[in-house]
């Protein structure tokens, strides 16, 4: 009855051919403009989540209860010396910050002049005590260089140093850190380097970098959500900002631009980009290979014009049904093509194969095209069916991704067929493809299909041991989902870039936990219990910003201050040196270094500043003025730096400034605590171990990390479902369809094989499952049941040697084609895409390995074969 009412389908659209051509145009421009006034596209990965799980709503809120920590674009300063990137930092603040039309705000809390000042209290007293002890030991360079901050000041001051040395009065080694500083400084001048010294390090040491080894700008844009590039011109205007910074100009400084919201927009344009190329190339190679399958362009045309209004239909659909389009839900284009062409292909090659009834080429032609439908049309229509359950069982998903994906690719099996006996027949009446019924198959593999049928067990028993094989990887779950969504992104865009340099410095990490409590005193216990954990580093929440033992440190910062503050003015400075006058200022350091070799160690930094010396003093006057100016370029700056934080005051809660507190307090009150782990550019494993402790102490905890966790596990288990729905749906459809158990389990066991296969692949080349490339599976599922469902029925249909049948050579050219797309896919530079391309590659050769490897051994043995 189906078959019948098919063949009137298509014998009716084929004498109205072009009544149903100029149909099909108007729907695809109707379906062109709902897309263009409806459709948008997401590259946010957080929205592939149903609003209604715990842990979703514990994001969501979190997200609703610190907006200024979301969509932000942040400015990576990279600077050879710290100072050079502070006050870069500083600069770009101060160019944007009131620039209230692209921005909300910009900032730089490591500048934040209340942590500036109040540095030297959050360090433990220990640490606080060495740290001024090296002050106070560098109080006569700064002192002499108060007075004369030039090179000249800094010689006649070591100078003293070695006078103090050839008398005895000193102890040389108290001064190795800053003396060590500046021989370096000074040997790589020498060397034809000069460089920028840094103050800030020869005092400080390491514990310049305690704060993180870059400087971090952090804007927050104003997003023109119609814009492909919602904060791309935000993000140009920080750029040119960059740009015109002096040590960018110089090249001291480095800046790159990385942030959720830098990120989304580049994960967008990369994906575009290749998707762009990769359609052109597969749709060059695509038409190459339908050439090779059904030889004419008269075929060719019809089957492109298929895909063309199919997809334009579907993706009409799509904006009606959902609206907004994630990074998954976008592949249903993918879908959908490898599919349809698979109808299209069946179809044009079964049209070839029909006999002619000798009366005119016009009724020829229009009796192969009824004659087609009456014989294909039931099994495409039931490949579709069983396609479409395949995907639709997807639909019931927590995992909006995936879920929307497989409505729209549900629906567009649908709109495929129904293309396939209605538009194709219509174009094919118009173009009038010549009938050639030898070429429709492969005749000569007639002999392969004997060989098959006679070691049919043996062939079997090898498939059995491969899916045993494939059956044991999965239960062993070999087969892993990587969850981080960075690791889906192009790691060579700037934002990813910058973003791997952050998860390299443990300040920095974008993996993070956050809890929020009500109270000062549930922080506090639970801050306690956190940092406990081994996994922890940090905990940081809003009192985290009260030093504790202030008083203690006021008394050793007010003690050093009033050694050191008292001789640091630079309020009568001598006049800048002359290149004559510095010449002279090393020519005499030169000889007190003379006068002490024998006294000094080996390794005295003293003996290297020698050699650079003897070096420099022969330099012409322009190389001395370059020395010099580098020599004290930052020293006003780190003297007045040091004049603020030795005099810091007692801080209380209400001196921590607003838009710092806003980060960890919400206008009701409650309070945010940040939990840092330990390590860097952490791994699954060292995630999901960091989730676990911290849940030990607050269960409901939210953050980068618990989305992590969360969502792999929400996929994972949405996919279990979702593939046992899927399998049980094609079941019961293709037995009300075959109307006979046998004929079911001949289609669903090849296609659970296949997957089986596809597993012992990936674990083969160490491949794992992400966001990416996780609609392999329903893509699978439609493939692969549409493959096996041709051979089974025309083997119904007493068809013999189904690898020489034009069934075979449909199945074939339409796995090339749809490989050929998944190539391009493959050789993406974006890994999300890329990753896909490749498990669609293995996951299609796996599925033809088994349809026409063990299919035909499969297929029972009826009274018409051969013994």
């Amino acid at each position: 009855m189906i078959s019948a009412l098919i063949g009137r389908i298509v014998s009716f659209c084929s004498r109205h051919a072009w009544l149903t051509v100029i149909f099909y145009i108007a729907l695809a421009i109707t379906s062109s403009l709902i897309t263009y006034n409806n459709l948008e596209i997401t590259t946010d990965t957080t929205k592939m989540f149903s609003a209604g799980m715990d842990w979703k709503k514990r994001s969501d809120q979190m997200s609703k209860d610190f907006p200024q920590r979301e969509n932000l674009l942040v400015a990576l300063i990279e600077s050879k010396t710290p100072e050079e990137g502070e006050i870069s930092a500083q600069t770009l603040v101060s160019r944007l910050k009131n620039d209230k039309e692209h921005f909300y705000f910009v900032e730089s809390l490591q500048n934040d002049p209340f942590l500036v000042k109040s540095g030297l209290l959050f360090l433990p007293p220990p640490l606080l005590d060495t740290t001024l002890n090296n002050i106070i030991q560098a109080q006569p360079f700064l002192s002499s260089l108060s007075d004369d901050p030039s090179a000249r000041g800094l010689f006649d001051t070591l100078g003293m140093v070695v006078l103090g040395v050839k008398e005895k009065q000193i102890d040389l080694a108290k001064y190795n850190d800053a003396l060590n500083g500046f021989a370096n400084v000074l040997t790589a001048d020498a060397a034809g380097n000069i460089q920028p010294f840094s103050w800030e390090r020869s005092l400080s040491g390491k514990l310049s970098e305690l704060g993180g080894k870059y400087q971090l700008v952090i804007a927050k844009p104003k997003l023109d959500l119609n814009s492909i590039r919602p904060s791309g011109v935000a993000s140009e205007i920080l750029r040119n900002s960059i740009n015109d910074l002096p040590y960018v100009k110089n090249g001291a400084v480095k800046v790159f631009i990385t942030g959720d919201a830098q990120i989304n927009d580049e994960e967008f344009s990369t994906v575009l980009h290749g998707m762009v190329v990769g359609l052109f190339v597969s749709f060059v190679l695509v038409a190459g290979w339908l050439f090779m399958a059904v030889r004419t362009w008269r075929l060719i045309l019809p089957i492109l014009m298929l895909l063309f209004i199919g997809l334009v239909l579907t993706t009409g659909f799509a904006s009606i049904a959902v609206g907004t389009l994630n990074l998954i839900s976008i592949s249903f284009a993918i879908l959908f093509v490898s599919i349809a062409v698979d109808f299209g292909i069946q179809f044009c090659v079964r049209f070839r194969g029909q006999e002619l009834i000798g009366t005119n080429k016009k009724e020829d032609l229009l009796h192969a095209l009824s004659a087609t439908g009456f014989e294909t049309g039931h099994q495409i229509f039931t490949a579709a069916v069983a396609a479409a359950a395949g995907f639709l069982a997807f639909t019931p998903t927590d995992f909006i991704g995936v879920k929307q994906l497989g409505l729209i690719a549900g629906i567009g099996m649908f709109i495929a067929f129904a293309c396939t006996v209605t538009f194709l027949p219509a174009l094919l009446a118009i173009l009038r493809p010549n009938i050639v019924q030898k070429a429709a198959g492969f005749p000569w593999l007639k002999p392969v299909d004997k060989k098959i049928r006679q070691h049919r067990f043996f062939i079997i028993s090898i498939y059995a041991v491969l899916g045993a094989i494939g059956i044991f990887l999965l239960a062993d779950q070999k087969v892993v989902f990587d969850a981080d969504p960075f690791h889906t992104k192009d790691p060579h865009s700037e934002g990813m870039m910058a973003l791997k340099m952050m998860m390299g410095d443990p300040n920095t990490s974008p993996y993070t936990a956050d809890i929020v409590v009500h109270t000062p005193q549930e922080a506090q216990e639970i801050a306690d219990k956190l940092q406990k954990l081994p996994a922890v580093k940090s905990v940081v929440w809003l009192n985290s910003f009260i030093p504790e033992g202030q008083q203690q440190k006021l008394l050793m910062l007010q003690d050093a201050a009033s050694i050191l503050l008292p001789t640091l003015s630079l309020d009568h400075q001598k006049s800048k040196p002359t290149a004559e006058e510095l010449r002279q200022s090393i020519e005499k350091m030169l000889q007190g270094l003379d006068s002490i070799q024998a006294m000094l160690p080996k390794d005295s930094p003293l003996r290297r500043m020698q050699v650079a010396l003897q070096t420099i003093v022969k330099m012409p006057d322009d190389k001395l003025m370059a020395i010099n100016d580098n020599l004290v370029q930052f020293l006003p700056y780190q003297l007045q730096r040091l004049h603020t934080i030795l005099t810091p005051t007692l801080t209380i809660s209400k001196d921590i400034p607003a838009e710092l507190a806003d980060q960890y307090r919400t206008k009701d009150g409650r309070l945010r605590v940040e939990v840092y782990p330990k390590g860097v550019d952490l791994t699954t494993k060292q995630i999901k171990d960091f989730v676990k402790q911290v849940r030990t102490v607050a269960p409901e905890a939210a953050g980068t990390v618990v989305d992590i966790v969360e969502s792999a596990d929400t996929v994972v288990h949405s996919f279990i479902i979702a593939a046992c729905m899927a399998i049980v749906a094609l079941a019961i459809i293709l037995f009300i369809a075959l109307r006979r158990v046998l004929d079911m389990i001949l289609v669903m066991i090849p296609l659970l094989l296949s997957g089986l296969i596809a597993v012992i692949v990936m674990v083969a080349v160490g491949m794992s499952l992400n966001f990416a490339n996780i609609i392999t599976l329903p893509l699978f599922l439609g493939v692969g049941v549409s493959f096996n469902i041709y051979f089974v029925m025309n083997w119904r249909d007493q068809l013999k040697e189904p690898l020489a049948s034009p069934t075979s050579r449909a199945v074939l050219f339409s796995a090339l084609t749809t490989g050929t797309a998944f190539g391009a896919l493959a050789a993406s530079a974006h890994p999300g895409t890329a990753s896909m391309g490749v498990l669609l590659l293995i996951s299609l050769g796996c599925t033809l390995l088994v349809t026409l490897g063990l299919v035909p051994a499969l297929l029972p043995k009826r009274d018409i074969d051969e013994k």
